[in-house]
């Protein structure tokens, strides 16, 4: 998936993935994932997904400052 924010592309097809949390089981309507990437330019993202019940039933690109992955990687 590719998002533009703020003028900055993400892209999960280009970027390098740091870590995957998935969250019940494939099928499981309130199951979803996230995954947490830096791009080559060493901007941080994390990719959402999951199903009609879950947080994220649209999937989507959410920017993390750099200050927080360290947080976003502990709690997950």
């Amino acid at each position: 998936m590719k998002k533009i924010i703020c003028k900055k592309e993400y892209d999960s097809e280009n970027a390098t993935l740091i870590k995957k949390c998935t969250y019940g089981t494939y099928g499981d309507p309130a199951g979803y994932e996230e995954i947490l990437f830096q791009t080559e330019g060493g901007l941080y993202f994390v990719y959402t997904r999951g199903g009609e019940a879950s947080p994220y039933p649209t999937e989507d690109i959410q920017r993390l400052a750099k200050t927080k992955v360290n947080e976003w990687i502990e709690n997950h």
